[in-house]
């Protein structure tokens, strides 16, 4: 059986390429040219670099191979896609049938297209089941009533953003939303709302209603397809957390990629953060 891996950023793709190692497996890597770390060459034994709207290049690459199996591991920004791509053939008839230009739309037509060349894309988890937490508190420190309340509360909107195939990313306070991430990513959906409670005058009033420090949750979607799109949190994410004054993280167990776990568990625990995996 061979394995292909469609490499977007971030430190994923090389996790995948680490796990696939563990398990005796070499895969062939396509790489996002505009996305993807270049030292991710270094990693592999196959690989070919293809822009982002070069999906016959990539399929082409893969038949090349003879992969039957692919992952996809890694963010591509939708800004990239939806205003950068310069699209060859396929991609254009793929964009042109799209329904709508969201995340599972989008990435949905890809496993279609790889699909019809008999290339199955299988769950981007698939060498990292290591990774994904079992539930309960993570850290040191219990969640309080009051994080304990916003988790519940920001639970509740997960439940509707999932409905409308919204952002993973929920930050609330007192229960009150804050912020909710739109194609703008985790890290910078906290860091809006850590502005919100020391900047705009207007955002001040409407946040003096609530009490309290800000809860950040992360959550897969109930019918989450863990072929792409999965949540990751890591090492950044507490960072994030700690700038912008949030104490409480909240995650899906078992569907949730934790980075460097040892690390962002240290690092939350001196901080006296709680993470809780529901």
């Amino acid at each position: 059986m061979r394995y292909g891996l469609i490499a977007g950023n971030g430190r994923f793709p090389f996790m995948v390429v680490e796990g696939a190692k563990r398990a005796g497996v070499s895969l062939s890597v396509a790489a996002i040219r505009e996305e993807t770390d270049p030292s991710i060459e270094q990693e592999v034994d196959r690989l070919t670099w293809v822009g982002i709207g070069q999906l016959g290049k990539m399929i082409r690459f893969f038949k090349g191979e003879g992969v039957e199996k692919a992952i996809m591991a890694g963010q591509v920004k939708h800004v990239q896609i939806f205003s950068r791509a310069v699209p060859d053939a396929r991609m254009l008839k793929m964009l042109l049938r799209l329904p709508r230009r969201n995340t599972n739309s989008l990435i949905g037509a890809v496993a279609a297209e790889l699909a019809s060349e008999g290339i199955d894309l299988i769950d981007s988890t698939f060498f990292l089941q290591d990774y994904l937490p079992t539930a309960g508190t993570l850290t040191k420190r219990q969640p309080n009533a009051a994080e304990r309340a916003d988790d519940e509360y920001g639970l509740e909107i997960a439940r509707e953003m999932a409905r409308l195939d919204l952002g993973q990313t929920i930050v609330v306070r007192g229960k009150a939303c804050v912020a909710i991430e739109a194609m703008e990513g985790t890290d910078e959906t906290i860091r809006r709302a850590g502005e919100l409670l020391r900047g705009r005058k207007q955002a001040q009033k409407k946040l003096r209603l609530t009490s309290g420090a800000l809860t950040v949750l992360k959550l897969s979607k109930p019918d989450q397809d863990m072929r792409f799109d999965v949540p990751v949190v890591g090492v950044p994410t507490i960072e994030t957390m700690i700038a912008a004054g949030a104490t409480c993280l909240c995650i899906s167990a078992g569907k949730t990629l934790m980075f460097d776990r040892d690390e962002m568990m240290a690092l939350a625990d001196k901080h006296k953060l709680a993470i809780v995996a529901v």
